[in-house]
């Protein structure tokens, strides 16, 4: 049977800014705020959904099985806890259930889950294939779905690290669009300056930061409760001090 999971772009789509909804630099003025600290800017991926009440798959019901062995994103494993889940599905049916591995001597959630994962697959099929990671101290499911062709005898996660981007499947923010940082800034009559840090917000919310880089093509992505959210963009400086706000400046 069964999961080539590494080859699998499980996550969401997003749009980007060639879509034409950067707003005109006539309606995205920058507004510059003296500041004496670095702004602390994070996205906060707290929700409030229940802990899932999943059944371990019955293993005597397959033929086949094989091992996976997953490791949360750096931006979700400060919030790794004992009460984590992960389940795996293929067309709607659980195939595999695990909690977190811990260290052996401190008991510490490592934010890496082990799972026997089972089938009745041949390795020909197309299915549609869902990881779903739960976080008990963020209260928040992540899924990541796609329709994969099935590769036969294969583990993952083993060799090689497995790493999904759990984030884009974020079920807090459903809604993602990548933009161009440097074009925005252009457009407000702002100078992009290398290693400046850029946040987008909706409200007081922040919803993505990026440094930018040497490319001159930096990209954010944005994180989305709702198609067209109006975004302001924030840039920090931090050699001039300098805090700069331009407003509408992007829609989702």
């Amino acid at each position: 049977m069964f999961v080539l999971l590494a080859s699998l772009v499980l996550g969401a789509c997003s749009s980007s800014d060639d879509d034409n909804n950067v707003n005109d630099p006539k309606n995205a003025a920058y507004t510059e705020t003296t500041v004496t600290e670095a702004p602390a800017w994070q996205i906060d991926w707290s929700n409030n959904q229940e802990r899932p009440n999943w059944t371990e798959p019955d293993g005597s019901l397959y033929a086949n099985w094989t091992i996976l062995k997953v490791q949360i994103e750096d931006a979700l494993k400060a919030y790794a806890s004992d009460g984590d889940l992960m389940a795996l599905f293929m067309n709607g049916e659980i195939r595999a259930l695990a909690k977190p591995a811990v260290n052996v001597g401190g008991g510490t959630a490592t934010g890496k889950f082990l799972m026997k994962a089972y089938g009745n697959e041949t390795g020909s099929e197309t299915v549609n294939m869902s990881l779903q990671y739960y976080s008990q101290t963020l209260k928040h499911l992540f899924t990541l779905t796609d329709n994969i062709t099935l590769d036969s005898d294969v583990t993952t996660g083993i060799d090689e690290a497995f790493i999904p981007e759990f984030t884009l499947g974020s079920a807090k923010y459903p809604v993602m669009k990548v933009v161009g940082v440097e074009l925005l800034l252009t457009k407000a009559g702002l100078t992009p300056v290398i290693g400046n840090t850029v946040a987008a917000f909706v409200g007081e919310e922040c919803r993505g930061t990026v440094s930018l880089s040497t490319s001159g093509n930096t990209q954010l992505l944005i994180f989305g409760r709702n198609n067209g959210e109006s975004v302001t963009l924030k840039c920090y400086d931090a050699v001039a001090g300098k805090l700069y706000t331009i407003p509408d400046a992007v829609k989702l």
